[in-house]
């Protein structure tokens, strides 16, 4: 698979980044680089190899699902520039 000017100057668009036109090459030539290693994996043979979330195979922790409200609503409000019976105070944004 390989990807033109045209393409990237596509993709730009849809993804609504201006690039200009002296940097579409390096973009191009930089897209169809990543396209290559992508067909380098796509070779190996991972017939039989389970697919996996990490090299390590270990119990995740479990914690029972609390609501808590972490117990340090002070020091979270000590820094807000003004506080109203524990909570922010903030300019009013639509009339």
């Amino acid at each position: 698979m390989s990807v033109t000017k045209d393409d990237v100057r596509r993709i730009a668009r849809l993804a609504r980044i201006a690039e200009s036109e002296a940097r579409l090459e390096t973009l191009t030539g930089e897209l169809n680089g990543i396209l290559k290693w992508i067909d380098q994996l796509n070779e190996v043979d991972v017939t039989g190899v389970e697919p996996m979330t990490t090299p390590v195979k270990f119990a995740l922790p479990m914690r029972d699902d609390v609501v808590a409200d972490g117990g340090v609503r002070d020091k979270v409000l000590a820094n807000a520039p003004k506080t109203e019976e524990g909570f922010f105070v903030v300019p009013k944004a639509v009339e």
